[in-house]
């Protein structure tokens, strides 16, 4: 449950969270949110040490580190300055660049930025988040730079990215969208764009497309398929399928305004996943809110070295 009492501005933020011990007393709640549990003998007490970044179990003396499993694990920089760093990217309404958060955090070198906002990125992603529901429409797009070669879905030298938005959902039914699924597919096959829906979209539900043959399996794959004949309907695909061609637009146009477009293919997904978080919390009333659920996750979330985030493969 999202607390109520997380700082609404930057002074204030820095009042509640600018102390490594106030950083780790928040950390301690999110970790444990229903009270310390000892993983050894479920003893429900443990006494901090004197770094209070180890907890032990009063009954068995099993040690509990704060920090382990989560992506501040063996950081040498204090929890003040990753709070800082996780409030300032959840708080900018159109995200932050690298060269940005270098310069507002003083990091001596850009490497540093980049690092933490990819590690960041990875908790952006729950593991346990509940496929899209209801109405779907779901449709392919090219991301990348302009470069020769064929249109459409063999285009050359581009990611292909697959997408999916909840439709008519509330009671401005017809034209709010819901959550969104963003993922880089290796290609259009029927195989490729199933296993994206297979993964993101819940079963039985409707699932608008355009006359794309790599959809004709979907009835087969238990969802209500809604295919759109282009060839009979009238306009083209962003506007018979308006919802995830809004979505595609507003991405392209985040990649370029944000990050000038430089996302290369081997690190996009990790740059989806942002926008993801993003667009799924556009209309939370408090801009803490995705700082505090950001950090629910980063306890949840496993570390990743520098080196582990530069050799992710392409």
């Amino acid at each position: 449950m999202i607390p109520d009492d997380i700082p609404k501005d930057l002074p204030s933020f820095i009042g509640q969270f600018g102390a490594d011990s106030q950083c780790r007393d928040y950390l301690f709640h999110a970790r444990w949110p229903e009270g310390f549990r000892c993983a050894g003998c479920g003893h429900d007490d443990a006494y901090a040490l004197k770094t209070k970044i180890v907890y032990e179990c009063v009954a068995c003396r099993k040690q509990h580190s704060l920090l382990a499993g989560s992506i501040f694990e063996q950081t040498k920089t204090g929890l003040a300055k990753w709070f800082l760093a996780i409030y300032l990217v959840t708080s900018s309404k159109g995200g932050i660049a690298a060269t940005e958060l270098q310069r507002q955090m003083g990091f001596g070198s850009y490497q540093t930025a980049w690092s933490w906002l990819h590690k960041i990125r990875r908790a952006m992603v729950r593991p346990d988040r509940q496929p899209l529901a209801d109405r779907v429409e779901t449709d392919e797009t090219y991301v990348g730079g302009a470069r020769p070669g064929r249109r459409g879905r063999g285009a050359a030298g581009k990611a292909l990215v697959a997408g999916a938005v909840e439709t008519g959902r509330g009671k401005a039914k017809g034209r709010r969208l819901g959550r969104l699924r963003l993922a880089v597919v290796p290609d259009a096959s029927a195989r490729s764009l199933e296993a994206f829906l297979g993964r993101d979209v819940a079963k039985p539900a409707a699932v608008a497309t355009d006359g794309w043959a790599g959809y004709t399996g979907l009835p087969r794959a238990g969802y209500a398929h809604q295919p759109v004949n282009l060839s009979i309907a009238w306009g083209d695909a962003a506007l018979r399928l308006p919802a995830i061609h809004l979505v595609f637009s507003l991405a392209k146009r985040w990649l370029l305004g944000t990050h000038h477009g430089a996302v290369g293919t081997k690190h996009l997904p990790a740059y989806l996943d942002e926008y993801v978080f993003r667009f799924n919390r556009r209309t939370a009333k408090r801009i803490s809110h995705g700082f505090a659920r950001l950090i629910e996750q980063a306890v949840r979330t496993t570390p990743s070295t520098y080196r582990a985030i530069v050799m992710t493969p392409a």
